[in-house]
């Protein structure tokens, strides 16, 4: 995955066959409906533990994974993008929304930030991975705060920049975070 070439530069780029990328993409939806049919079917005879560690799923996963990766690779190497085709977003629902409106965080709470600039340098890992590895940082570390004797109000794993937290702003240019209100 060279970032010297033509693909990476400024100009944009002529004329593209798409179609390899699309045959990546026929290939990967194709195993992702192999993998719901084998689910459907494991989960028919297992219950939910067993049935995320049979061995025909975590097979369909690692294909699946693979299939991905070829399909990352695919975009990049045609179209010199790092797409991020892997990151799970969910939308709060009505309630989750309303709650978050109205939270107020207990006095004397402070954001506290580590940042992290990351460049996928080969092998297997993409800049999509590094969410799912900072979300499960997150949750280890707050389980220790929690365990230190802090309460986490909130945490959150963000890319691009700091997650914000309602009530709190970055007033200063030192990176002293000061609290602006409690909430909306």
């Amino acid at each position: 995955m060279s970032h010297e070439d033509a693909t990476h530069g400024p100009a944009p780029l002529g004329a593209v066959d798409p179609e390899p990328m699309h045959r990546a993409v026929d290939a990967l939806a194709a195993a992702l409906h192999e993998y719901v049919k084998s689910a459907v079917g494991v989960r028919a005879e297992f219950g939910a533990s067993e049935a995320d560690e049979d061995p025909r799923i975590l097979a369909l996963e690692d294909r699946i994974g693979h299939l991905n990766a070829g399909l990352f690779d695919s975009l990049h190497d045609v179209l010199g993008m790092h797409p991020d085709l892997t990151s799970s977003v969910w939308e709060p629902d009505e309630d989750d929304e309303a709650e978050l409106e109205t939270h107020e965080h207990p006095a004397g709470a402070e954001p506290f930030y580590l940042g992290f600039l990351v460049t996928a340098k080969g092998g297997d890992a993409t800049i999509g991975g590094v969410i799912d590895l900072l979300d499960s940082a997150g949750e280890g570390v707050a389980a220790q705060l929690g365990d230190g004797g802090y309460e986490v109000v909130e945490w959150a794993a963000s890319r691009g920049e700091a997650a914000s937290f309602d009530g709190f702003e970055d007033d200063d240019e030192d990176g002293h975070h000061e609290h602006g209100g409690g909430g909306r």
